[in-house]
């Protein structure tokens, strides 16, 4: 007993001098954030979390923090810090934001507010005299505590490497390095963590690498990669203690990340969730291009609504969004909505955020056109509200951006994974013209042993967009054939459709004398319905014998069954709602019911959840350095003449 006592005695010895040697300690002071400890003592936010965990949910005024005080640098060095010398007196005029204010000082919104703490809980107003805090930067000298290090930026590394090298998550690398923007540049140097070089982790090619996001646990991840506790453990051995934290990069297998197929949905009902009233600021950016209208003439405009297909998508998609703030509001959501009109232009985008403060906005819907959403998006995303691209796919996916519109790449994925679930014995026919030749061979290496036909061509060697009976006779087997046809030409869809009926269900070949009874099943499929399937020369009617199939993220709705939203919608405007107005209803009505189930948009993001409204459905999925995709698609088929969803 004598010996165990001695030997306690000494581990709390051995502790105690480690503790005096590796750690001090810090009295919070009040209105004094973690951030401005972190950089106080040189270290990250995560090295005091790590320490501190209670204070990762509450930061109390007096409490007592660990500081970590290892890993000094052999030199001190230079550290810019900030001090605050005085302030500046300013009276408010009319129609000032705070925005607007904090832009003319060159200083952030929050510091305004930190400096004004009546601004947290009441709006500015005309004749208010706030004080404008005045900074002062001072070079000092500094080896206490100093836990980072100067590294070079090599060839082709970004943020997310140096974050998963040195062990922390890339917000906490942008905190060390607050000038540094999106892009690093090959050779420049910037502020990392100072560990050894053999504490440093390899990026590893072979290997995929997902972000933590909030809230997700253990169970989560397990549902969302397909990897439990202990398999992500023996990835990522940092994760031993349990310590999953939000923003941590984890290794995992190559083709694991955001890549499980996740099925069997039950669509959530986020209107039985409700638990944020607070009333929700939202900024719809429409080309209405009302500058251009002729409003002394009625006939005039109308004639205008019909002409401009931009203006009609406009007009009805603000009637579905209009009609989604009605009922919203049914439920206890109260919103305050600014309608911007973009023209339709680039530089009015960038004026109507240039000139208006965005800052409080819980979403941003648009602006429509792909081009003029990806300027809103890069604007947007400094201050980290959330842009909705409503009906295109962005170009850039920055962390901000809401995808609504599944790409092209989901689509295809969705069939071929439709076709391969099909356990029935089949033979599978892919049909493409030459600007579709790549998706064929996308289809084919996902599809494995299928066969290829393209389109015919003329004497001149020009593609004619036909193929002939012959060419794919032989290739229709007995029992089901699933036949891709892969074109925007409206000739080529009617010349198949037509052929392929011909061989669809009992068929007498082979010779006069020798006849042959043959029965197949062919199902007409195509990974995206282009334009011209619904030509003038298309016949329904073949698609509906062929059971078209194809990938969609929306399904009309069905006119033969009772729909509210349907109903009031002819109540308010006399006529039927078009897709684009059902649109403007689905998408708004679903970034209301989020809002008012979580904090924000990005913590209402979730994967595991699919909510499902008029004719849209959404589940979104983080890109792993990126923002976030609908990766919900229909399945849906010609059937008797009736466009129908197909139970997966």
């Amino acid at each position: 007993m004598k010996k165990y006592l001695i030997a306690l005695s000494f581990v709390f010895a051995f502790c105690s001098t480690l503790i005096a040697q590796n750690y001090k300690t810090q009295k919070v002071n009040p209105g004094e954030t973690i951030e401005e400890i972190a950089r106080k003592y040189l270290v990250t936010p995560f090295d005091i979390y790590a320490l501190n965990p209670d204070t990762k949910t509450s930061l109390q005024p007096n409490a007592v923090l660990i500081i970590p005080n290892s890993r000094f640098l052999e030199t001190s060095v230079e550290v810019e810090e900030i001090q605050l010398v005085g302030y500046e007196s300013h009276k408010v005029r009319r129609k000032e934001t705070l925005y607007g204010i904090a832009q003319k000082y060159n200083i952030s919104v929050d510091e305004i507010k930190k400096h004004n703490t009546s601004l947290y809980s009441e709006n500015l107003r005309k004749g208010d005299k706030i004080q404008i805090p005045k900074y002062s930067k001072v070079t000092i000298k500094s080896n206490l505590g100093n836990t980072i290090k100067k590294y070079t930026v090599l060839p082709k590394e970004g943020k997310w490497r140096i974050a998963y090298k040195f062990g922390i998550s890339v917000s906490e690398l942008q905190a060390l390095n607050p000038k540094i923007k999106d892009d690093l540049q090959e050779g420049q140097e910037i502020n990392v963590p100072n560990i050894a070089n053999n504490e440093e982790k390899v990026v590893e090619e072979s290997y995929s690498y997902y972000t933590v996001l909030p809230k997700e646990g253990f169970y989560r991840l397990k549902v969302k990669l397909g990897l439990d506790q202990d398999q992500l453990v023996a990835l990522n051995p940092e994760l031993e203690d349990g310590n999953l934290k939000e923003g941590m990069i984890l290794k995992v297998p190559l083709d694991t990340a955001n890549l499980v197929e996740v099925t069997d949905f039950n669509y959530t009902s986020l209107a039985k969730s409700i638990t944020n009233f607070k009333k929700k600021r939202l900024a719809v950016m429409i080309p209405f291009k009302l500058n251009g209208i002729d409003f002394d003439s009625i006939n005039v405009v109308k004639r205008q609504i019909r002409n401009d297909r931009l203006l009609s998508i406009s007009i009805d998609f603000h009637s579905g969004v209009l009609m989604a703030l009605d009922s919203a509001k049914q439920l206890g959501i109260s919103t305050k909505l600014d309608v911007y009109d973009t023209k339709g232009k680039v530089t009015e985008v960038s004026s109507i955020i240039s000139d208006n403060d965005f800052l409080n906005y819980d979403a941003v819907i648009g602006p429509f056109i792909a081009s003029n959403f990806d300027r809103a998006a890069e604007m947007l995303k400094r201050d980290n509200v959330p842009a909705i691209s409503p009906l295109t796919v962005p170009k850039t996916l920055y962390d901000n951006v809401f995808q609504t519109v599944p790409s092209d790449d989901l689509l295809l994925n969705s069939i071929v994974n439709f076709v391969k679930k099909d356990s029935t014995q089949k033979t599978i026919v892919i049909i493409a013209d030459e600007a579709h030749r790549a998706t064929s061979n996308a289809l084919k290496a996902q599809l494995g042993y299928v066969k290829q036909i393209f389109a015919r061509k003329n004497k001149e060697g020009k593609e004619a967009f036909f193929i002939l009976s012959d060419d794919i006779q032989t290739l229709l087997k007995e029992g089901r054939n699933y036949v891709f046809l892969e074109t925007n030409n409206e000739g080529f869809i009617s010349n198949v459709s037509s052929m392929l009926n011909g061989f669809n269900g009992i068929t007498i070949e082979g010779t006069k004398d020798e006849p042959i009874e043959v029965e197949r099943e062919v199902i007409l499929v195509t990974t995206k319905k282009e334009e011209a399937f619904e030509g003038e020369n298309i016949s329904n009617s073949d698609l509906s014998k062929l059971k078209f199939h194809y990938p969609s993220y929306n399904l009309d709705y069905d006119s033969d069954s009772s729909n509210s939203f349907v109903k009031r919608y002819q109540n308010v405007y006399g006529g039927l709602p078009s897709k684009y107005a059902t649109r403007g209803f689905d998408l708004t009505m679903d970034i209301l019911l989020r809002l008012a189930t979580a904090d924000n948009l990005y913590n209402a993001a979730d994967n595991t959840m699919e909510t499902r409204y008029v004719e849209n459905k959404f589940r979104y999925s983080k890109k792993l350095f990126g923002g976030y995709y609908n990766e919900a698609v229909f399945i849906v088929k010609y059937d008797d003449l009736k466009i129908v969803e197909v139970k997966q």
